[in-house]
């Protein structure tokens, strides 16, 4: 049994859920969400809360079950308080600005990169080294926040490029350090 599954969604005041042939709307006062809810699975209000529960006990069903409460569940904090992701740009001379809805960085390459917007995220740049991807899509919030970060992943000997907001990198030595020790 699942054990994730098994727990009620509980639903803030100003959240409605409405499923409609298998697609579930999830309103808020930020926004709406919507997913498809497998075959497999039924989504029933119970006395106020949500349960997600299994119309058979073979393994897609079980594997689905925990993912698609924690899916919905998701949706439910998005759209009233929407999902953040911090990055900053560190180096010298690199940076990022918004022009529109697009980010431009300047990261040590011979030409700025642009980062095109995308339907449902929206950006904050802080200064010109900090970055807020923020939305109601949890997994999104998450997948562009990566494709920001591969523009320019952190080199591990300096430490220059974009990285979350407190990530905590582990620098090697150069040659000279190793040399260094290998003589002494």
């Amino acid at each position: 049994m699942s054990k994730i599954g098994q727990k009620p969604i509980d639903i803030s005041s100003g959240v409605s859920i409405q499923i409609n042939d298998g697609v579930i709307s999830v309103k808020g006062a930020k926004g709406e969400w919507k997913g498809i809810l497998p075959r497999v699975l039924l989504l029933n209000n119970k006395d106020g809360q949500w349960i997600v529960s299994r119309k058979n006990e073979n393994k897609t069903s079980k594997s689905l079950h925990g993912l698609y409460r924690t899916l919905i569940n998701n949706a439910v904090i998005g759209v009233v308080t929407p999902w953040q992701k911090r990055l900053e740009v560190v180096g010298t001379g690199f940076n990022v600005k918004a022009q529109g809805n697009d980010l431009i960085f300047k990261v040590g390459y011979s030409h700025t990169v642009v980062f095109q917007s995308v339907p449902g995220i929206t950006y904050q740049v802080e200064g010109n080294n900090k970055i807020i991807v923020s939305g109601l899509d949890k997994q999104l919030v998450g997948q562009v926040a990566f494709q920001i970060k591969s523009i320019r992943k952190p080199d591990v000997y300096k430490g220059k490029g974009v990285r979350y907001e407190g990530e905590i990198l582990r620098i090697k030595p150069g040659k000279k350090a190793k040399a260094a020790g290998a003589a002494a």
